[in-house]
């Protein structure tokens, strides 16, 4: 939290600033509302000195300071410029880079953790224009660099190298309100890249990695409060930010040298996304990424080479945050579309070739409502709570369920509620009302032929074909394709009409 401040106020330090009429915004004016937005985030501003050029207001010897949780961290601008267009718009220049430094206490008496950064972006400029009401900042430079410049206090390595460029950046950012803003943006930039390297100094092992990200874009929006201090008491004051986030191509390399040898590990995508969600009735946040592959190889590996492949992987979760008098709605969903394995992995456990190798899947996919007693991010009720729960179950559905893997594959779908006031029939679960519709194709075959390689003996095998007679049927002149209706009503469980419970 206390990283994102001041990134969010330092390398696009007057994107939320001025809240007046087009005609008189001035410099100044746009100073002083970007001190007051950063001061309303718990930070502390100082400057050397404020002196104004013709058009231009010259802040010197800027530095902002925040602290949270154990931890401080502090940025020194030695220069930042307001100047006047004449046209009712500012530009807002800086140095072309300055240092940022956040220090944490150390654990268990261990000295205090430093890291040191250094943040550059030359020719960035930011103009504000618009109106009182609504007021716009276009931003646009050829680079963004983050470089690490040293950690101290922990066992990190000494010659420790992360360097991350972003290229071609542009976007804007559209700011209403007074105290309490609403924020609205987007950015695109041509590419990431990220280097890695450091030696280990307990075994001189060394890594050195680079990744790549092309075509990146997102888009967000959000509101703040007048005092961002206190996140639980800002969710209830109305804060909250939404967004997503694509990116094109992309590629990483990883080399570890170890005493035992050297370890690659090489990969890529076609294309992915993020998006996230907070606010005070949920927290969300989901993602994907296409046509992925990974190959390793190494001295520690028994094969010339590992890879690794799927067509699409994907998650999504969402809960609830705030405590409330109805339910409110969650998710989760992940999902591994026709993953492929290297051929001298299936040798390990197949090695005479019994086994169909087609692309793997699964999927599962939920959603349901629930209602909570407590506010998650209020730490003292959480606290309060020990070890109880922090609130009930009311329904969940079984959206899409698919496992396929070996020749065989299982689907269902599925729905249920809860009845919380008993928490006995079913020991200490809420009762639940609903059915599960399952199918399964090719599980026999599969079972004939794990207990032929002799993964699986005899015995195991008929405990779990005897498991499946209890709870599947199969399918008439379909011999290899089972159904199962899982069923809970009347406080029983049920099983393809047969009471178990």
């Amino acid at each position: 939290m206390t990283q994102w401040k001041f990134m969010c106020s330092t390398a696009l330090v007057a994107l939320v600033a001025a809240n007046a009429a087009l005609a008189d915004v001035t410099p100044d004016e746009v100073w002083e509302n970007w001190k007051t937005l950063s001061t309303s985030y718990g930070q502390t501003i100082t400057t050397q000195s404020e002196v104004t050029d013709g058009d231009a207001l010259i802040i010197s010897g800027l530095e902002i300071k925040s602290s949270q949780d154990g931890a401080e961290a502090s940025i020194t601008v030695e220069e930042l410029t307001f100047t006047d267009n004449g046209d009712g718009s500012v530009d807002v220049t800086m140095s072309d880079s300055y240092p940022m430094t956040i220090r944490a206490d150390g654990i268990d008496g261990k000295p205090d953790v430093v890291t040191r950064l250094t943040i550059s972006h030359p020719e960035l400029v930011i103009t504000a224009s618009g109106s009182a009401a609504e007021t716009r900042y276009d931003f646009e430079g050829p680079t963004l660099a983050v470089k690490l410049d040293g950690v101290e206090g922990t066992d990190a390595p000494t010659d420790m190298k992360v360097d991350v460029t972003v290229t071609d950046l542009a976007g804007n950012y559209i700011v209403t309100g007074d105290e309490a803003k609403a924020i609205s943006s987007n950015m695109t930039a041509a590419a990431l890249a990220m280097v890695i390297a450091g030696t280990d100094p307990e075994d001189g092992s060394k890594i050195s990695a680079n990744f790549s990200l092309a075509d990146l874009a997102g888009t967000a929006s959000g509101k703040t409060v007048a005092d961002m201090t206190d996140l639980a008491a800002a969710l209830k004051a109305g804060f909250g930010s939404e967004g997503s986030f694509t990116y094109g191509a992309t590629s990483y390399d990883m080399t570890v040298n170890e005493p035992a040898g050297e370890t690659k590990v090489t990969g890529g995508a076609a294309g992915g996304d993020l998006n996230f969600v907070m606010d005070a009735a949920r927290l969300g946040y989901g993602g994907g990424a296409k046509d992925v592959t990974v190959s390793i190889s190494g001295a520690q590996i028994p094969f010339p080479q590992v890879n690794l492949a799927y067509k699409e992987g994907a998650f999504n979760f969402v809960m609830p945050v705030s405590k409330g008098d109805a339910p409110s709605d969650f998710a989760l969903m992940t999902k591994l579309v026709d993953l492929t394995i290297s051929d001298e992995i299936w040798a390990m456990f197949d090695p005479t070739n019994q086994l169909p190798r087609d692309p793997m899947t699964l999927v599962l996919d939920t959603k349901g409502t629930a209602k909570l007693n407590v506010d998650l991010m209020d730490q003292k009720a959480m606290e309060a709570l020990g070890e109880g729960m922090p609130g009930e179950l009311n329904s969940l559905d079984l959206t899409a369920l698919q496992l396929k893997m070996a020749g065989a594959e299982v689907t269902g779908t599925g729905a249920l509620t809860f009845d919380n006031t008993d928490l006995v029939t079913f020991g200490g679960v809420p009762a639940p009302t609903g059915k599960v519709e399952l199918k399964a194709v090719g599980v026999n075959g599969l079972l004939d032929k794990l207990m032929a390689m002799g993964l699986v003996p005899e015995d195991q095998m008929m405990g779990a074909r005897m498991m499946l007679g209890m709870f599947a049927k199969v399918v008439e002149g379909q011999p290899d394709t089972m159904t199962s209706t899982l069923e809970f009503k009347d406080k029983g469980f049920f099983a393809n009409g047969m009471q178990l419970q």
